[in-house]
Formats: structure tokens, sequence, C-alpha cells
């Protein structure tokens, strides 16, 4: 499998809203990381967590909030977006990522 990033990955006002949110509630200032990971149910799995930013990585940035990709991720999330949303099952960021050929159900877990 060969990937080339051709677009950065896309991080919607919402999703930055709610990094914002969270480090104020927090009093910190921290970066959302999201990565890209062997294993899952379905081969690659995210990772998404508060992190500093990595002299390699790709920061995405509005508002002073930072989003934050590796470089080994960054072909698995080429033309993705990142968002933030609400439902009755509960609040959590999201990435609907053109690459992954299938994805399960719990929304974390692609193949390519």
């Amino acid at each position: 499998m060969t990937l080339t990033l051709t677009v950065p990955p896309k991080v919607t006002p919402r999703a930055f809203a709610r990094l914002a949110e969270i480090n104020e509630a927090s009093g910190q200032a921290k970066a959302l990381r999201v990565a890209v990971e062997g294993g899952g149910c379905s081969g690659f799995q995210y990772d998404i967590k508060l992190d500093d930013p990595a002299a390699d990585d790709l920061v995405l940035e509005q508002d002073g909030q930072k989003v934050v990709v590796d470089s080994v991720s960054l072909p698995f999330l080429a033309d993705a977006v990142i968002d933030f949303t609400e439902e009755l099952i509960g609040a959590r960021f999201t990435i609907e990522n053109p690459n992954a050929s299938s994805s399960c159900g719990c929304g974390t877990s692609f193949s390519m």
C-alpha cells in the first residue's frame, strides 16, 4: 500500500472550539494529537489525546488552539476531517476519513 499526502487533514471550527473549552477548563494549553496506529478490529485505529507538539508534527491552528498530526500518520489522514460531535451515546472527537475503505461500529478503527 502506497500512501501520499496530497491534501492535509482539516479541522472543523466545532473541534477547535471544544479543544478551547477543554484547555480553558484544565488551565493548560495542550494540543489535540490525532494519530493512526496499527490495531483495532479493522487493522488501524485512531489515537486521539492531549499532548505537546513535536518538532516533526503538522500543526493545524485556529484561535490559538492546535491540532497536531505526526509525520507517520499524515498519509493515512490525507483529506480527512477532524470534528467534534455530541450524540445521545456521548460526545467525542471524530474523524471522517476518505482513505478508509471500511470502519467498525466504534468509529475508532478502520481499514484501507
